[in-house]
């Protein structure tokens, strides 16, 4: 199985493409879409929405894992991250791709073996395998 799984944010949304299956999984690719404060924020959901679809163009996924928003400061960030969350899901959904939602919580487990590392622990943005549990074997290439 093929994931593409993203860290939705609005000025840097974390990707890994992920493959495998229950017993082991290794990284494809993986990076950061940085994008600078100059450019708006309609700007920024353009160019999420465009690098992931050509992440799918060039990687076919099997589906879509996205972090789920748990926790915000503010209103106005809770609004710029349900944007950026949008920009994905269309993505996703322009494609035709199963997406599947994980608590920022899970993604670390799945990937360090253990929920409350720090955020740099997880050595890449993404997900186990849907269906799979406890740590996937995930490295870096």
């Amino acid at each position: 199985m093929r994931i593409l799984a993203i860290d939705p944010a609005i000025r840097n949304t974390g990707y890994a493409v992920v493959e495998g299956d229950h017993r082991r999984a290794h990284a494809l690719d993986y990076g950061t879409l940085s994008i600078p404060r100059t450019v708006s924020q309609s700007g920024c959901l353009l160019a999420i929405k465009q690098h992931l679809g050509n992440l799918i163009d060039k990687w076919e996924p099997d589906e879509m894992a996205v972090e789920r928003i748990i926790y915000v400061q503010s209103h106005q960030t809770a609004i710029t991250m349900g944007a950026a969350k949008a920009a994905v899901v269309i993505a996703a959904a322009e494609a035709g791709l199963r997406i599947m939602e994980y608590s920022p919580k899970s993604v670390k487990l799945s990937v360090v073996g253990r929920g409350g590392s720090a955020k740099g622990a997880s050595s890449l943005h993404g997900a186990r395998p849907a269906g799979t549990t406890g740590n996937a074997g995930i490295r870096r290439r």
